[in-house]
């Protein structure tokens, strides 16, 4: 599947603009809550499909420990956006939000109901929110060149030669080596500072965003259980054959969940049991961050899976959803 830049959509075209905004759902909420489950129950129950919103979900050969969902939990309903990339492939906000309004685009044009579901809410935002970013490929050599004068003079070199060009970006970015690198490169491609070509548009869809959650002492246990399972399943083997297929330990997916992990235990430096436990420990720290962030969304619906007809509260808020009236397109809005 491939994004295109530049979109000719019948959802862009002037005549258009004024009609109301396409409707889509979204499911957001920390990891191991049960974000696939609805997603999938959705689609049969609306006639939709699943666009993933997962970082982790676009990487062949992540499967086990990203806790990808198999064909049987996927229970026919097509799912768009999983296994793009290569192990060592990478992926920006900026690129992945093409790909999402692309599929977002196909599964409209077959009058069914698109269902954004994730855990990473940058993605979600940047989809939902109509979010202008720059679109400039990754340039390795430069991204090389650009590393090594940190190695070797200190990040505050490249902060310092930042903040002359885009203060803005600078400020943002802090001494995050990997953004300032990114900011750099964006001002080198371009000749405008990052911070000039970003902000947001008027949001494209008329969107219903639920949020899972669960009290967190229940959530930790959910995350115990899946680590158990995943290690029942197979993870350490998972691990160790994308290691020997060659794919790099500081490759983007390698530093996912469940796999940087289990590098140490892999190369006999650590045991198998320390390496559960910083599996464990790790992503209790992450669904704290990801309901950190969910949180700061004031759109969410939440509905809590530990209360029974949970799920039947979702189905009735989004069936209200898709039968209210939705306000017209905002003058200018458009899907890019």
């Amino acid at each position: 599947m491939t994004a295109s830049n530049n979109r000719t959509s019948p959802l862009q075209l002037p005549a258009q603009r004024h009609e109301p905004r396409p409707r889509i759902v979204v499911v957001a909420g920390p990891t191991a809550v049960g974000k696939t489950a609805l997603g999938v129950e959705l689609a049969v129950e609306f006639n939709g499909e699943v666009v993933n919103a997962d970082s982790r979900y676009l990487y062949r050969g992540f499967d086990i420990g990203v806790a990808k969902p198999n064909l049987t939990e996927r229970r026919g309903i097509p799912h768009h956006l999983i296994d793009l990339l290569p192990p060592d492939g990478e992926m920006t906000l900026a690129r992945y939000q093409d790909f999402a309004l692309d599929a977002i685009e196909n599964v409209l044009g077959r009058n069914k109901l698109p269902i954004l579901v994730g855990g990473t809410p940058l993605y979600i935002n940047a989809v939902i929110e109509g979010w202008r970013m720059p679109r400039v490929p990754p340039n390795l050599s430069l991204r090389a060149a650009l590393e090594a004068e940190a190695l070797a003079n200190g990040t505050d070199t490249l902060a310092n030669r930042l903040r002359e060009v885009d203060p803005a970006a600078a400020e943002r970015c802090g001494r995050n080596l990997r953004r300032i690198i990114r900011a750099l490169e964006v001002y080198e491609t371009t000749g405008i500072p990052m911070s000039a070509q970003e902000g947001k548009g008027p949001p494209p869809f008329a969107a219903l965003e639920i949020g899972l959650t669960m009290p967190r002492d229940a959530l930790y246990r959910a995350v115990d259980d899946r680590v158990r399972d995943q290690i029942a399943r197979g993870l350490v083997a998972e691990v160790r054959s994308l290691m020997e297929s060659g794919v790099p330990e500081n490759a983007p997916a390698m530093s996912s969940l469940g796999y940087r992990q289990l590098v140490p235990y892999i190369l006999g430096e650590s045991s198998l049991e320390q390496a559960i436990e910083r599996i464990r420990f790790d992503t209790h720290r992450y669904v704290r961050h990801q309901e950190t962030w969910l949180r700061r969304n004031a759109r969410l619906i939440w509905f809590d899976v530990t209360i029974p007809d949970w799920m039947s509260s979702a189905k009735a808020r989004v069936r209200a959803f898709l039968n209210e009236s939705v306000a017209p397109s905002p003058p200018g809005s458009c899907l890019s």
